[in-house]
């Protein structure tokens, strides 16, 4: 069976499973995606391969995207979009430019972006961007699963963007909140409602301690806007912040996850999750 119908089955928790990037670099390239996107497509491999150097120790993860339908690529030139998203909380943003040649994209400044300064590189998106990960190479499930999803709502698919085994996978930008398990409904209610936390795996700028913190708070305020930071952890709890003020204390705790496969082809193997226990809003006394 698929890895991603065995997570299910194991009732493996999606909270604390997101990428770990504080910006998000997004580029249009037609035709086929190998295992490793960046060198393995019909994108210039010594270019990629530049792309990732320069994205290295900056916080920037680098998708490749493209529309749905017929996947081929012609090797015609012509212009392609680029996103660029920071996820810096409650200044999250998120930029497009259309390049004449994929190779503009090594004149932005990856420092900047990942420290979630804007690059003056493309206009402002006020719309929220759902990416759909597509990426059979890296495993079937994401194709399987996430391309009927990314057809019938005419989102972008996108590359590996990690836990394919809670396939079909996704992306929210510009905040950086991945999903896990989409259905058609979930894929709507994401972008038409804001960051719902419903099958959230977490915001990517935080440590698996913190997203998991803020999406249990999240779903319990029923808050959708980017208002959360966790702005402190220790070793069994984080701290969670609401921008009027409100915190909230939540423990956490280490869970074992039954056997299931990583990815479609690996063997079953035990995992730990963390989860919520338990959310106590805290209360300021004023002097």
């Amino acid at each position: 069976m698929r890895c991603s119908i065995l997570s299910d089955f194991a009732g493996e928790p999606l909270a604390g499973t997101a990428a770990t990037a504080t910006a998000w670099l997004c580029l249009e390239q037609s035709g086929p995606w190998g295992r490793d996107a960046l060198t393995e497509s019909h994108l210039d491999p010594e270019l990629g391969a530049e792309l990732q150097r320069r994205a290295d120790g900056t916080g920037v993860r680098i998708l490749l995207i493209r529309r749905p339908g017929r996947h081929a690529d012609d090797h015609v030139p012509a212009r392609r979009r680029l996103y660029l998203a920071s996820t810096k909380p409650g200044g999250s943003w998120l930029e497009q430019a259309e390049l004449a040649a994929p190779e503009e994209a090594l004149e932005l400044d990856f420092e900047a972006l990942g420290a979630g300064r804007s690059t003056a590189f493309g206009t402002p998106v006020t719309d929220p961007l759902l990416l759909i990960c597509t990426n059979s190479k890296r495993d079937v499930c994401c194709a399987l699963y996430g391309r009927p999803i990314a057809t019938a709502l005419n989102l972008w698919e996108c590359t590996h963007t990690g836990g394919h085994r809670f396939a079909p996978t996704g992306v929210l930008l510009p905040t950086g909140h991945l999903y896990g398990r989409i259905d058609h409904q979930l894929a709507q209610r994401v972008v038409t409602e804001g960051i719902v936390a419903d099958r959230c795996r977490g915001r990517s700028c935080f440590t698996p301690r913190g997203q998991v913190a803020e999406v249990a708070v999240r779903q319990q305020i029923g808050e959708t806007r980017d208002v959360l930071t966790v702005v402190s952890e220790d070793a069994d709890s984080a701290t969670v912040q609401h921008t009027d003020g409100r915190e909230w204390r939540v423990a956490l705790t280490e869970q074992p996850v039954p056997p299931r496969p990583a990815s479609c082809g690996k063997s079953p193997d035990i995992a730990i999750a963390l989860v919520a226990t338990a959310i106590d809003e805290l209360v300021k006394v004023c002097r």
